[in-house]
């Protein structure tokens, strides 16, 4: 099955906003927005469906700003024309508003006080106009672009027999239409990895221990540190993520449109490899820690002991457990990460997250950054090392190809 669909969690709806600096205090204007819009996206749809909106948003001024500078002629938009002396600021805040006004509408109040503040700093005249006027034919010709049928929903089907009862709620992306239009990746399934280990192999006797042993709710072999890691992970979508891209961004010197490309292949990168790991999931529906360590004597391995009490850390997610979505995402935004710090003084990489609140993690690599979200995921009891290790190769696979198509 493909697709991907979201419940958003109870607790996440109480989380408060991250603290966010004032608007306009940054390195340039796309990183500004880039952080505006994600409130505004964390606000209405928290979690992984944000990442489709902030896509939109990024491609959309990167057309827009790269209409303006000329900067990568291959990268234009085709019909995408803009008057010379055009407002770059003016068309960032065109295409943002257009954007966000379209797919995040529950937050108008807010997308239209920050559209007015970014405006009054613009002098007017006809560069403010035809600013405004190539940010929001940006805007128009990406959803013309991206515009697609409406594809037939394909139902989750409980597995059971008759009579046997099982738990009565539709799994994350389990009721869902296909995904039918990617952004850099062909078909959803390009990608798609092999099967998990077999229950009879040692890798899997391996990966059951570990995380029997470390993602325990209780009486686990965490340190403090790595289940702060855990909590910190716990969270998902843009949130935890996109402060990542704005530690490359936001670095003093950089160029606006260089920004505005990084940020759209960041994003795209990050939908595309969700809807392949996602694909992936219900294409192998296989089990959760919670449910095998649950029935260990039923995995036909003598190598795997029973814990008829078990508990993972953080409540399970509710979707097939291999691959890792975590990992995926985190391959995916480190392969963009990877080609656009390349060989140049790598800045301090660091985050926040709603489910630690008040700590900020920081990598001094990209490399760091991709592991850490996967002993994460097996801290929090959720996630098997080889699942790990493939939704980060998967990951990477996407994220390489969003480089090669946006970037190069």
């Amino acid at each position: 099955m493909n697709g991907f669909s979201h419940r958003v969690p109870r607790w996440l709806l109480l989380v408060p906003m991250l603290a966010l600096l004032p608007f306009g205090s940054r390195a340039d204007v796309v990183t500004d927005w880039n952080r505006k819009a994600g409130e505004i996206v964390t606000a209405h749809q928290p979690g992984p469906p944000g990442s489709a909106t902030l896509a939109m948003v990024q491609t959309a001024v990167f057309d827009a700003v790269n209409a303006i500078t000329r900067r990568y002629p291959k990268a234009v938009s085709p019909t995408l024309q803009a008057e010379p002396g055009a407002s770059v600021e003016a068309a960032i805040a065109a295409a943002n508003r257009a954007v966000l006004l379209k797919l995040a509408p529950s937050q108008q109040a807010a997308i239209d006080t920050a559209y007015r503040a970014a405006l009054a700093d613009i002098a007017d005249g006809k560069a403010k106009a035809d600013g405004i006027a190539v940010g929001e034919r940006a805007v128009a010709e990406l959803l013309a672009r991206r515009a697609v049928k409406a594809a037939e929903v394909v139902y989750y089907r409980p597995v059971t027999r008759p009579g046997m009862y099982v738990p009565t709620v539709v799994p994350v992306g389990g009721d869902a239409p296909p995904v039918t239009l990617c952004w850099v990746l062909d078909r959803v399934d390009q990608f798609r990895p092999g099967p998990p280990p077999a229950l009879s192999s040692a890798l899997w006797a391996r990966d059951y221990d570990e995380i029997k042993t470390m993602g325990a709710r209780t009486g686990s072999g965490r340190t403090a540190e790595q289940t702060d890691i855990a909590r910190f992970w716990t969270t998902t979508g843009p949130a935890v993520y996109f402060p990542i891209a704005r530690s490359v961004s936001g670095q003093p010197g950089r160029e606006l449109t260089r920004n505005a490309r990084f940020l759209a292949a960041f994003a795209q990168a990050g939908v595309d490899a969700i809807d392949a790991v996602f694909d992936a999931k219900y294409h192998y529906q296989f089990w959760r820690p919670f449910t095998a360590i649950r029935n260990g004597d039923q995995d036909g391995n003598d190598a795997t002991q029973r814990d008829p009490a078990w508990l993972p850390f953080i409540e399970t997610p509710m979707h097939p457990e291999y691959p890792c979505a975590h990992c995926t995402a985190a391959g995916a935004y480190g392969a963009v990460l990877l080609a656009e710090i390349g060989n140049e003084a790598v800045p301090t990489l660091s985050s926040v997250s709603p489910t630690l609140p008040g700590a900020t993690r920081s990598w001094s690599s990209v490399a760091e950054f991709m592991q850490e979200v996967s002993n994460a995921r097996i801290y929090d009891g959720v996630h098997y090392r080889n699942s790990t290790e493939v939704g980060t190769a998967l990951g990477r696979k996407v994220g390489e190809l969003a480089v090669s198509k946006l970037m190069n």
